[in-house]
């Protein structure tokens, strides 16, 4: 599966991913059509990590990536912030991008569009109150993103690629040899914080594929640059 070169957006992104220079496919879909590569000719990647903060994993991760010079991106639960303000603070700091993940992890879709739009600005509003700003990123639970969403939140839903399943496996070896078998340039992994496994899978892949020669990058760099 290496050398894929494309990442996906969810329904209704035509207008974001067209200033971004990307193709349009079925589904609503914006595909990468250059080659996800930096300056000086590293294969990019993209590590995503959704359901945090958790008060034990997040800061060992964050520990972890900081020790590799890499920044990742986080997709909080509003719910989870609560008590884990400076695990956000830090997050912000140390040059990680911070997303919405919802407040309480439901499936949006399944929800009226006042109760999907309030999901998401309330998660945004208690980011908002501990960084001081207000994230341009969201990623649906489940992957399931309400058609016209993102114009009532004025924000850029975010799916992935690579999806480790880590949760499920709960085994540190097949996390990092599924995502290492599937991952390529411009690939966006699909990871947890709030699992040891995953924690420890999540850094030995960032070893495996930082020897390799890839460039770790935030999911605003892909879509944006």
């Amino acid at each position: 599966m290496r050398g894929k070169n494309f990442f996906l957006l969810t329904a209704g992104m035509a207008v974001f991913a067209f200033l971004a220079g990307r193709a349009l496919t079925a589904g609503n879909c914006a595909v990468r059509t250059g080659a996800p590569v930096n300056a000086d000719g590293r294969p990019e990647i993209a590590l995503t990590f959704d359901d945090g903060p958790d008060e034990v994993w997040t800061p060992k991760l964050l520990d972890g990536l900081k020790e590799r010079e890499v920044q990742a991106t986080f997709f909080l639960l509003g719910q989870s912030i609560e008590g884990n303000e400076a695990v956000v603070k830090r997050m912000q700091e140390e040059g990680h991008l911070i997303g919405n993940h919802t407040y309480s992890h439901v499936e949006l879709t399944k929800l009226s569009p006042e109760e999907a739009r309030e999901e998401v600005v309330r998660t945004s509003s208690a980011i908002y109150d501990v960084t001081g700003v207000y994230t341009s990123f969201v990623r649906p639970p489940f992957g399931e993103w309400p058609d016209g969403l993102e114009f009532r939140v004025t924000m850029i839903p975010v799916n992935w690629t690579v999806d480790s399943r880590d949760w499920y496996t709960r085994n540190t070896p097949v996390i990092v040899r599924d995502v290492l078998d599937a991952a390529g340039p411009g690939d966006i992994i699909l990871m947890h914080d709030c699992y040891e496994t995953s924690v420890e899978a999540a850094l030995q892949i960032v070893d495996t594929l930082k020897a390799e020669g890839y460039e770790f990058v935030t999911v605003d760099e892909l879509i944006l640059e």
